[in-house]
């Protein structure tokens, strides 16, 4: 009998992974302060790291990474991929990108000549000479001039403004009291038919404890329910596809796909038929570099391979294609919800893959093939 505890009521994910766990009839849920567990379903901003691995008999594993908010919050990424020498010297898939900082906050500005350095240097490093040094060269060559501003730790579409004045965002971000990512804006997005419309693509990936990376072949096109209007920036429902905008704002809700969510088969069909490509050749090699790229950069600094204790996570990473078909990485979330449907299978995966391969249940072998079916290795 093995033994779990939760500490995050909010996680739908890790909520079924918990059923599934006591459904087995191998695992037993402790109360949530019990030091003696095997398995913490934590809450990813409160866990206490410092005191796992040290229950003597005891092998513990967690089901996030230590310091993986580098990737999972959008000033830490940007900050990350301009300092990491593999990333920032070959990146092409990540937008121009901005740290800003509320004048009010009194944080150090880097010198638009020597932005990087500051950086590395200083923890707290505002971009905004370098930011307006790019803007106004843009504007001179007649190159794309619209930008998006987004609160780092904003979710859900808050805290977040697209304008081509470059004044307009640095006041929206004076006025939010809180760190920004200003970043270039993709103009000339791939959009679907019917409606003409603008749509991201999440993809889960899950790196078990011995840092094996495992993108889920099953993935979903959140879509907007109006045409995309590049003469109106303020219009939320043509420009974001976060769910909660467009059931919230939008009449068209729903009116061309089900819960405004399209999965990979119905996207490939699509792609065929539209675009004469396949998502198999042209989309996923893209996102499997891209995700393969930003987990094994980061790894020297998270992995857990030689620690009292082991870790697991999974990730949700949110790609954007422009009409020349090139992806390009929007945000890493580090606590993805998932599409409704996908829930017993992504889950049974995580438990199959990340917790079953540490603590094996009676009958694991036969699950754990059938789920490495639905996991490409990177």
């Amino acid at each position: 009998m093995y033994t779990f505890v939760t500490r995050d009521e909010n996680s739908s994910v890790y909520a079924e992974v918990s059923k599934m766990l006591l459904s087995t009839g191998q695992w037993r849920k402790l109360k949530r302060d019990n030091p003696r567990f095997n398995l913490m379903l934590g809450e990813r901003n409160r866990l206490p790291f410092g005191r796992l691995g040290h229950e003597p008999g005891l092998m513990q594993l967690v089901n996030y990474y230590r310091g993986a908010d580098k990737l999972c919050r959008k000033a830490s990424l940007v900050k990350f991929i301009k300092t990491c020498p593999e990333l920032s010297e070959s990146c092409s898939w990540f937008p121009e990108s901005y740290i800003i900082y509320p004048t009010n906050l009194n944080t150090p500005v880097a010198p638009a000549t020597n932005g990087i350095n500051h950086m590395k240097s200083n923890p707290k490093t505002d971009e905004r000479e370098v930011f307006l040094s790019s803007y106004h060269r843009r504007k001179e060559n007649n190159e794309g001039t619209v930008w998006i501003a987004k609160s780092s730790a904003g979710a859900k579409g808050a805290g977040i403004v697209i304008s081509s004045d470059a004044n307009e965002l640095l006041e929206f971000i004076d006025n939010q009291g809180q760190v920004h990512v200003i970043q270039k804006y993709l103009e000339r997005p791939l959009l679907l038919e019917p409606g003409h419309r603008k749509f991201d693509i999440r993809s889960w990936v899950l790196v078990d404890q011995q840092y094996s990376i495992y993108l889920y072949k099953e993935g979903v096109l959140r879509t907007s329910s109006e045409p995309y209007n590049s003469s109106d920036f303020n219009d939320k429902t043509s420009h974001l596809t976060n769910h909660c905008i467009q059931k919230e704002h939008s009449r068209n809700f729903g009116k061309y796909e089900e819960g405004n969510e399209i999965f990979f088969d119905e996207f490939a069909q699509y792609l065929q038929c539209s675009c004469n490509t396949s998502l198999e050749s042209s989309i996923l090699p893209q996102i499997k570099q891209i995700v393969r790229s930003c987990l094994m950069c980061i790894e020297p600094a998270i992995s857990t391979k030689l620690l009292s204790y082991q870790s697991f996570q999974l990730f949700g990473f949110d790609f954007m294609v422009d009409e020349d078909l090139k992806v390009w990485l929007i945000e890493i979330n580090g606590a993805p919800a998932c599409a409704q449907k996908l829930y017993p299978e992504l889950c049974q995966g995580i438990i199959d893959m990340a917790i079953s391969t540490i603590f094996p249940l009676n009958d694991s072998s036969q699950k754990t093939s059938v789920q490495q079916s639905i996991f490409i290795k990177l």
